[in-house]
């Protein structure tokens, strides 16, 4: 069992790291903590989920996890739940897993798509070294199996179907900031005057440029408002990552950030 968690949690970290512009152990318990409260509604601190990795993949020891992390730790990678995780994973004592994956369509209907493999490493080492997601790993194993079994017998031209598993609510492909937060669109061209980006479904909800930065206090911001400062000009944003304009990355607020640039000494 410990195995198989240690796994989970792998390869949960795995596939968020392919969501993020920042890579770090905090940064991912940070979006996770975010990510499953906001798609799940479930709540847990992000030092939870940094503990998890710590003890299970950096230690490798066993550790307790709570029934609904593992639920919904599952149901994140694309399972129903752990224990259909523990049925599907099969790791043997030389270190081969066979690792078996049922996707779902848009409306949620089961679609019969099983994929088994045996590779001769850990999938997450895998993953990592091939800087894949859980859905470019989808496609992977397709090369790898040479074949995808559908039990409604119809060939591969139901591939289709996984190109909507896992996208963002908008439905749309691309995003381009808007002055204070992320716009999404249809179009990768609109125009040179604006910059279009793959759509990154955290960011586009959760990064967005603080307008009013005199309501700014210690109270409120410490821990959960970051910033840039370039050309003595401070910005502060809701979310870690990259300035959209100028790209560099944003940095945790400080008090003395917080007393000098924002509350009453904001520039109005």
């Amino acid at each position: 069992m410990c195995k198989k968690k240690r796994f989970l949690i792998e390869t949960v970290f795995e596939t968020a790291k392919n969501e993020l512009p920042r890579k770090s152990k905090a940064s991912v318990s940070k979006y996770l903590s975010l990510l499953f409260e906001e798609r799940y509604d479930f709540s847990r601190d992000d030092k939870t989920y940094s503990r998890f990795y710590t003890h299970l993949v950096q230690n490798n020891d066993d550790y307790n996890i709570d029934d609904d992390a593992l639920y919904y730790l599952s149901k994140y990678i694309g399972y129903d739940d752990f224990e259909d995780f523990c049925n599907r994973v099969h790791i043997e004592g030389d270190g081969r897993t066979t690792f078996t994956m049922s996707l779902k369509d848009l409306s949620d209907k089961i679609q019969q798509i099983i994929i088994t493999v045996t590779p001769t490493i850990l999938l997450p080492e895998f993953m990592k070294k091939n800087g894949l997601g859980i859905l470019e790993m989808t496609f992977v194993l397709f090369l790898v199996t040479g074949g995808v079994v559908f039990s409604n017998g119809k060939n591969s031209k139901s591939l289709g179907l996984i190109s909507g598993w896992g996208t963002p609510s908008t439905n749309k492909p691309y995003m381009y900031w808007d002055k204070d937060r992320y716009m999404a669109t249809d179009s990768s061209s609109l125009g040179s005057q604006v910059e279009v980006i793959p759509m990154n479904e955290y960011v586009f909800k959760y990064l967005k440029k603080i307008t009013r930065p005199d309501t700014l206090t210690t109270a409120n911001a410490m821990g959960k408002v970051w910033y840039d400062k370039s050309d003595n000009k401070v910005e502060f944003f809701t979310s870690f990552g990259r300035h959209p304009e100028n790209e560099k990355a944003l940095k945790d607020v400080s008090e003395r950030i917080l007393e000098n640039y924002a509350g009453e000494n904001a520039e109005p």
